[in-house]
């Protein structure tokens, strides 16, 4: 497993706009019936990850203007909650995930959610805005919910929801931010 310092990985010169799959109307990737969208690369590279495939990022096919279209028209069922963004590593994929997160919010507002899984956490996000990453500041500030943290073999647990390992933890990313620090989803926050 690795991990970089504030700023050394960044999706303007990793990222390939690649993506692993698509995986419309699925119950496993977070709350509620979802589409997910897995994208290529990461330079993680958990020992025991599940999606070791998509550690490259030339793996998979280009994102076009007809997946973003297939996409955009899946999450307007209304029986979608929402969007789930796995990988790979989405904050290095950042031209891709974005470009989704746009159009779904242009379209439906905050009506449905998006939830993204990353080996980066919380902390380590926030030096990376302080690096000046504002294409990850900027996908942080459209999520509502993040699993953070790298997988950990030795922490793996089958019986959590929506992550692997119990070093990830499940952010509410609005109340995150507000507070300036991690706050898990559920977790009430004392002003």
């Amino acid at each position: 497993m690795r991990s970089p310092a504030p700023g050394q990985w960044r999706a303007s010169s990793l990222g390939r706009g690649r993506v692993a799959d698509y995986k419309p109307f699925v119950m496993v990737d977070g709350e509620g019936v979802r589409c997910a969208l897995y994208v290529s690369g990461c330079p993680f590279a958990c020992e025991g990850c599940f999606n070791e495939a998509a550690w490259s990022f030339r793996y998979g096919a280009p994102f076009d203007d007809d997946l973003a279209d297939r996409i955009a028209e899946d999450l307007a069922h209304e029986a979608v909650q929402g969007l789930s963004l796995l990988g790979g590593e989405p904050f290095l994929n950042t031209d891709v995930c974005l470009r989704v997160v746009r159009r779904l919010r242009s379209e439906h507002g905050r009506r449905k959610d998006v939830w993204c899984w990353s080996g980066y956490t919380f902390d380590e996000l926030l030096a990376e805005v302080d690096a000046g990453q504002h294409d990850k500041e900027e996908l942080l500030s459209q999520l509502d919910v993040l699993v953070d943290g790298r997988f950990e073999l030795a922490e793996r647990d089958l019986t959590l929801a929506f992550r692997g390992s119990r070093n990830q933890r499940v952010l509410d990313v609005p109340a995150s931010l507000a507070a300036g620090g991690a706050v898990l989803r559920g977790e009430r926050v004392v002003a």
